[in-house]
């Protein structure tokens, strides 16, 4: 996928698995604590979670790019883990809504790899 970048292509594959498990330990955490707790952008709730849980599928996708069939399975499992997670916090809610938007982005995020490559791959010719 990254054969533009082959020079620095293991770089960018750490950094890129750094980010995703950061991001997935940061949306648990954002998640988990008490709602007063949990910083706000001014941004619909929505857009908030779209934005994390796409770019989170975006990192994973890049720093596991033969794997995307199997991390999106995972990035599912794991939106609906969050949700459920958040049953027993007093303040906090698991809502299909939220599951919905976060899973559709991060599915999102890792088809945006998935096309990256193949336009990629187009344009050099493989």
């Amino acid at each position: 996928m990254l054969g533009i970048f082959q020079p620095h292509r293991p770089r960018i594959i750490q950094a890129s698995r750094f980010v995703a498990w950061v991001l997935a330990a940061l949306i648990v955490v954002l998640s988990l604590v008490p709602a007063a707790l949990r910083p706000e952008t001014g941004a619909p709730h929505d857009v908030e979670h779209f934005a994390i849980f796409a770019a989170t599928g975006l990192a994973f996708g890049l720093g596991y790019e033969r794997r995307h069939g199997l991390i999106g399975v995972l990035l599912v499992i794991f939106a609906a883990a969050v949700e459920c997670a958040q049953l027993p916090i007093p303040g906090r809610h698991a809502r299909l809504s939220d599951f919905i938007v976060d899973a559709l982005a991060m599915c999102v995020g890792l088809f945006a790899v998935s096309i990256g490559a193949r336009t990629l791959a187009r344009a050099n010719g493989r």
